[in-house]
């Protein structure tokens, strides 16, 4: 491991003490012991040595720090440690100097807040969101709709004890109220906050208790191109001050801020690769004649969302050219679709152009066979779009939408469509579902509520769609259960690769086929649960969840947001491809040996379903991906712009910038 900070100053009489200080230590989620089983406790970023100092660095510069690594696992252990969580080896090693020295507990002090469906959505045990999916699109306001001001002070319970603020208290919120620029917003509704006005209410909530040290996890997850300019802005601020210490993590594909000016480099198996000056670092890979993974990260991270591939085929199989599929019968129709609460229009405020006549509201359909997204700024009115298909949202019933050709209410001679219609038809896996997915699911379980009701309800499986969640497991047996063993299609593919003979392949047909039939290799997914998978696991148990029963509908909202990075380019692959392409490696796809041996249970989606993407990061879409609207900001009355891809976006990136109005 490259290191090159300098040696920690806390260590001297004569210099301000360091606020964190790990010295040569080594971590456990729980104390390791000689029954543990190979792999079930393993230790995690061993030998870290690292000094958050109470000063200025050697320049007189304070040190912002950011934790770049492709695995959310490994971004989160890192801060988690540093906020005083797993068991350290020896116990010595990791203390709080400077805590110490004013009587501070690093419980207090250091404060963590993540971006994601478990810890996103909560704050010191206080939901952000409503209490149900649908909350935050109702009209009438609730009792525990709580709003910013009582959210920030405390005030979200039911028949609290009266409790009015003192005039410290009083000072510290309107400090934090005015640096995160949340005064217009102190009123409202936290549930109908947007993403980039959820995570300013969070931050605040989190300052308000005056930390030391604050732990952003993947701050700019989720946000659009304009959203996180202006909240980097925020963050900019808020380091500079120093008023609590800022520490970040990153995706290599967020890049590194220029304000950023120290870097921590963990790989996917956590060990810390690098740390430093942020520019000695990126030198000293930079010069570096052979590819490591530090340097591979460091290169995504140099050009961030800029970063363009060469290769003949994006990463999930799709080449720079390519055309769209043809259009079947509509899946979705809204002919005029304008959603408002009171006087305030949050969706539809403009006039489109129909067939040569200008008309009111949002004039939009959705095929067979079509690959679309849905992009806009954040408040734009993407997830009350969404609401609006998915039918969560109260107005569906009002206005002229029609789901898979019938509205939801009765008309002359048509009957209405039933919620459980829609649900039959439709996959749909976003950061909303995965807050209100129930976590006592096994793993299995989990993926086979897409046959069913509701996530709790018994699914309805016959024996082909029991075949297509195996499929799934066996593909995803890897990243979801981690093991030192082979899973059963690497097994397959190293005999494939040995075997020259037809005779030893047959040898290969029969033995998967056997272990198919005996289900034995996945009795892990009968025992593992939901809520014990990594966050970066439950977001792709949910992907699977989404397209396994092959609904006419899928509906991917920020569905691989916050996921590790190759696991996100294999579940791209296999959401276009299934089965039939184990990787593409230098721009060539490799056909996978379950391909050869004509065993394919899951071969991607078809021509007659449709795809829904909502995304703000150019990763995360599908090579597919062909058609796409791009909603206006609230307020400003312009018209949708809508376009076509000439083919992947990873190899059209400037398609990107004309999304996002850019170009």
């Amino acid at each position: 491991m490259a290191r090159l900070s300098p040696p920690d100053a806390s260590r001297g009489d004569d210099t301000p003490k360091a606020v964190i200080d790990i010295q040569n230590g080594t971590f456990y989620r729980r104390y390791p012991s000689a029954t543990d089983s190979p792999g079930s406790n393993s230790s995690l970023l061993p030998g870290l040595n690292f000094s958050l100092r109470n000063s200025s660095g050697p320049q007189g510069t304070p040190q912002y720090w950011s934790v770049i690594s492709p695995s959310s696992l490994a971004r989160t252990t890192f801060l988690q440690v540093l906020a005083g969580q797993h068991i350290c080896i020896p116990p010595t090693a990791r203390t709080y100097p400077y805590l110490s020295e004013v009587s501070e507990s690093p419980q207090h002090a250091i404060k963590y807040v993540g971006f994601d469906a478990e810890r996103g959505s909560n704050v010191g045990g206080t939901s952000v969101r409503g209490a149900y999916l649908s909350a935050r699109y109702e009209s009438r306001r609730e009792e525990t709709d709580f709003s910013v001001h009582d959210y920030l002070t405390g005030h979200t319970e039911l028949n609290a004890l009266e409790h009015g603020l003192s005039d410290a208290e009083k000072q510290r919120l309107e400090e934090v109220v005015h640096q995160l620029n949340l005064r217009k917003l102190m009123s409202m509704p936290v549930a109908n906050l947007s993403n980039g006005q959820t995570r300013r209410a969070r931050i605040a909530k989190a300052l308000m208790a005056r930390p030391e040290v604050l732990l952003l996890d993947g701050p700019f997850m989720g946000l659009d191109p304009n959203t996180l300019s202006t909240f980097s802005k925020v963050l900019v601020h808020l380091a500079s001050q120093q008023q609590p210490r800022l520490i970040m993590s990153l995706r290599p594909e967020d890049g590194v801020p220029d304000w950023v000016n120290h870097l921590v480099i963990v790989d996917e198996q956590l060990r810390v690769l690098a740390q430093g000056v942020k520019d000695e670092v990126f030198e000293l890979y930079q010069n570096s004649a052979q590819g490591t993974v530090a340097k591979s990260i460091l290169e995504i991270a140099k050009s961030g969302h800029n970063a363009s591939t060469q290769g003949k085929l994006s990463r999930d199989g799709f080449p720079k050219s390519s055309p769209a599929l043809a259009h079947g019968e509509t899946v979705v129709d809204m002919q005029g679709v304008k959603v408002a609460y009171g006087t305030k229009v949050v969706l539809g405020d403009w006039k489109q152009s129909v067939d040569s006549e200008e008309k009111s509201g949002l004039w939009w359909s959705l095929h067979r066979g079509q690959r679309c997204g849905i992009f806009g700024a954040n408040g734009s009115g993407k997830t009350t779009m969404l609401s609006l298909i998915t039918s969560d949202h109260p107005q569906t019933y009002s206005l002229p939408i029609k789901l898979f050709g019938r509205s939801r209410l009765p008309g002359p001679g048509q009957a209405g469509i039933s919620l459980f219609d829609i649900q039959k038809r439709m996959g749909h896996s976003s950061p909303e579902v995965h807050a209100f997915f129930p976590k006592g699911l096994t793993v299995r379980r989990a993926i086979q509520s897409a046959h069913a009701d509701a996530p709790m309800a018994k699914p309805k499986l016959n024996e082909e769609s029991r075949q297509r969640v195996d499929a799934c497991l066996r593909w995803f047996a890897r990243e979801l259960y981690p093991t030192q063993q082979p899973t059963m299609v690497e097994q397959l593919e190293r005999s494939f690769e040995e075997s020259s003979s037809a005779s030893q392949q047959e040898a290969s047909r029969q033995n998967y086929s056997d272990t198919i039939n005996e289900g034995k290799d996945l009795k892990w997914a009968d025992d593992m649960r939901f809520a014990e998978m990594s966050f970066s696991n439950q977001r792709l148990v949910l992907f699977l969840r989404a397209i396994v029963a092959s609904p006419d509908l899928v509906i991917l909202d920020e569905a691989l947001s916050g996921i590790d990075e190759a696991t996100r380019d294999k579940a791209l692959l296999f959401l276009s491809h299934g089965e039939n392409i184990a990787s593409v490696v230098q721009g060539e796809a490799k056909e996978s040996p379950i391909s050869k041996l004509g065993k394919v249970v899951f071969d991607g989606l078809s021509p007659e379903q449709a795809l829904l993407i909502i995304s703000h990061s150019k990763e995360d879409v599908p090579g597919c991906l062909r058609e796409w609207i791009c909603l206006p900001e609230p307020g400003e009355g312009r018209v949708p712009r809508t376009g076509t891809l000439p083919g992947s976006l990873e190899l059209n990136p400037r398609c990107w910038d004309e999304i996002w109005g850019k170009i």
